[in-house]
């Protein structure tokens, strides 16, 4: 029997108005299943509608339609009760550290603040279960009546961390967590998170990036997204040793390697990803694909194509590039 599905987004479309009457179409019928304890990576280029999908899944953003669930609750139609408890079930840790915190607030403030918002912990109870966070975030008690401008991007982000796992959600997305962040704080930070894999197995993670090598290093799965949608899905290393759908050749592609390990089979693309307010006919990608096909791919939408186990892309001629081992 499969595990439970921790985070279940079935045809979700979340369009943004514009006023001059053109719809900003920043993700288009997207299926995506979380199990319990997993850690999925969702990566592409900028602008094809990752962050929009963390965020509405919290439902810091509407959904224009489709459906929504976490741990069995519904959130598109929840209620603000419900949403309540959805707050504790489900955090998230935003890409700008800087940003995210309320300047006005010590460190011990802004990390009791959802305690005090949404359990019922007061007095030692909650000073306690603040500073047992905090140091495990490696942020000791010299640290805790600081406020924001006294620490470093690294700190500041150990404290995001810090501020979304004190209400020991089951759900946690990270939206570009380390990206603000020098090279070796980068390192720190994920750290961090990959102890989370040992110290809290059951915690579900929404990993968002654009950093290949990261979601390699933290994730069991990837779902690659285009112009809102996404268009091969699988486990990380069949993913990324053997990809499927042209895009993800054509990110893989484009990873920085030693001049001595340089691909001669490297895909570069042309041009910028379309519009989100124009979304090109037939397959999204054909206008930038180096094997689309005229008279089809700019015509006919493909079929998302199953292309081994738990794998599947969306594209007319999605293969995998290299042979299986005979068994």
């Amino acid at each position: 029997m499969s595990d439970p599905a921790m985070l279940a987004i079935r045809d979700l479309d979340v369009h943004f108005p514009l006023v001059n009457g053109q719809l900003v179409r920043a993700v288009e019928k997207l299926s995506l299943t979380l199990r319990a304890g997993e850690t999925v990576g969702l990566v592409g280029e900028s602008g094809s509608g990752k962050t929009t999908v963390g965020k509405t899944a919290l439902r810091l953003v509407r959904a224009t339609a489709g459906q929504i669930e976490i741990d069995g609750m519904d959130v598109i139609g929840a209620s603000n009760r419900d949403l309540k408890k959805l707050r504790q079930k489900a955090q998230i840790i935003f890409q700008d550290p800087h940003s995210s915190l309320n300047p006005r607030m010590t460190i011990r403030r802004a990390v009791s603040e959802g305690l005090i918002l949404n359990t019922s912990l007061r007095g030692k109870a909650l000073r306690d279960r603040v500073a047992e966070t905090l140091d495990a975030m490696g942020l000791s008690a010299q640290f805790h009546d600081r406020y924001p401008h006294e620490l470093s991007g690294g700190q500041k982000q150990r404290v995001c961390i810090a501020r979304a796992l004190v209400l020991e959600p089951d759900l946690l997305v990270l939206d570009e967590p380390t990206s603000a962040l020098d090279v070796s704080v980068q390192a720190q930070i994920l750290g961090i998170l990959k102890d989370l894999r040992a110290t809290r197995p059951a915690l579900t993670q929404l990993f968002i990036s654009h950093n290949l090598a990261v979601v390699r290093f933290l994730c069991e799965r990837v779902a690659v997204m285009y112009l809102g949608r996404i268009v091969e899905e699988g486990p990380v290393e069949q993913v990324f040793d053997d990809p499927c759908h042209p895009y993800t050749r054509a990110l893989l592609s484009a990873v920085p390697v030693p001049e001595a390990r340089a691909r001669p089979d490297r895909m570069r693309l042309t041009g910028d990803i379309p519009s989100p307010t124009n979304v090109p006919k037939g397959c999204s990608f054909h206008t930038r694909c180096p094997i689309a096909e005229k008279g089809l791919c700019d015509t006919t939408p493909p079929p998302l194509r199953r292309t081994g186990e738990a794998r599947m892309a969306l594209c007319h001629f999605a293969e995998p590039m290299l042979e299986t081992p005979a068994t």
